[in-house]
């Protein structure tokens, strides 16, 4: 398939720039696979498809305030620092990207506060850079401190308080991500109750979802677009729960595209899933043969993106376009704070 096979028309007035509340009241498009049905629900009917034993999986990792101003050293100029990984913990030293770049090189320090400051001591690509964060304590303090919340660029506002809130899964734990698993944002403590209560065990993996996810393919071959890797875990006890699912004939469902790329890179040759920790490319577009994932729940994408890329390999390229014709024509919100698809 082609790169202009994923174009369409996304309306400005189509795309969230708040959450609905609560979290659970946003619309759910439910898509049979088997009948080629399409269905308008709300969120918060997802528990009517789960039954006893299925399984829900997670992505439990959580979006750091990954967006910090400074000022430089000597000059004052303001500095936009993106952080978007973690080197060496020991010596504070990461990946980022800084803005304006050209303003930027090795050796300058650039200041957050008196105490807390970053020093320049490696390019990396046009706007990256690796730099060694100073702080008298813990520098994960004094970046959920400082630091923004890394709203996508497609939401036209600054981030305010409440997005420290909004743009976090209720089941976030581990730090890493400057982006979020948006398609768990629309589960509620009160939600994750009535799975549990009717049997539904749920399975958390974790992806660190990096800036790859909103980087365009610029690419019309889909087979020469290249993935950012993405590092993730699946333990051993997660990988027990799944595999007792598929051998008892329950249903897995997948709760977002990142834990998707998880689950599909880590499988044994009979389709089962296996302990893994590392790094990941993957890329899945049409046509692809899923080895784990059986539902998907996940939003609706940008246009040309790989995401809607892998939701159309799951759901069909035919049955995908039909659907996202369908939400537009209903009024759905699209991307982040969107609403969700469920696909059976």
């Amino acid at each position: 398939m082609k790169l202009s096979e994923f174009d369409y028309n996304l309306p400005r007035k189509a795309i969230a720039k708040y959450p609905v509340e609560p979290r659970d009241a946003c619309k759910l498009m439910v898509i049979d696979r088997a009948n080629q049905s399409i269905e308008v629900k709300t969120f918060s009917d997802i528990v009517d498809y789960f039954s006893k034993g299925d399984v829900l999986v997670v992505n439990e990792t959580k979006v750091i305030q990954a967006r910090l101003y400074g000022k430089k050293e000597r000059t004052n100029a303001k500095i936009e620092v993106f952080l978007l990984r973690e080197l060496n913990p020991k010596e504070n030293i990461w990946d980022v990207q800084v803005e304006p770049a050209r303003k930027v090189r090795i050796g300058n320090k650039i200041y957050f506060d008196d105490k807390f400051y970053c020093e320049i001591i490696d390019n990396t690509t046009s706007r990256g850079r690796t730099v060694r964060f100073v702080c008298p304590g813990d520098i994960h303090e004094y970046i959920e401190k400082y630091g923004i919340t890394p709203l996508p660029p497609y939401i036209k506002r600054d981030a305010e308080e409440t997005d420290r809130t909004n743009y976090q899964t209720i089941y976030a734990k581990v730090k890493g991500s400057v982006a979020a698993p948006t398609a768990g944002l629309h589960f509620t403590e009160e939600l994750f109750e009535k799975l549990k209560k009717k049997g539904v065990k749920i399975a958390p993996i974790l992806l660190h979802i990096g800036l790859g996810t909103f980087k365009e393919v610029e690419v019309e071959d889909l087979s020469k677009h290249r993935m950012d890797s993405e590092y993730f875990e699946i333990s051993a006890s997660t990988a027990d729960i799944i595999n007792s699912a598929i051998e008892n004939k329950k249903k897995v469902f997948v709760c977002g595209t990142s834990a998707v790329r998880a689950l599909e890179s880590s499988h044994t040759a009979d389709d089962f899933v296996k302990p893994t920790k590392g790094w990941t490319d993957k890329f899945i577009f049409p046509p692809y043969d899923f080895k784990v994932v059986q539902h998907m729940i996940t939003n609706f994408h940008m246009p040309k993106s790989t995401l809607i890329m892998m939701v159309a390999a799951f759901a069909g390229y035919e049955l995908t376009m039909k659907a996202y014709k369908k939400a537009l024509k209903e009024g759905f919100r699209f991307l982040s704070y969107g609403d969700a698809m469920l696909i059976l």
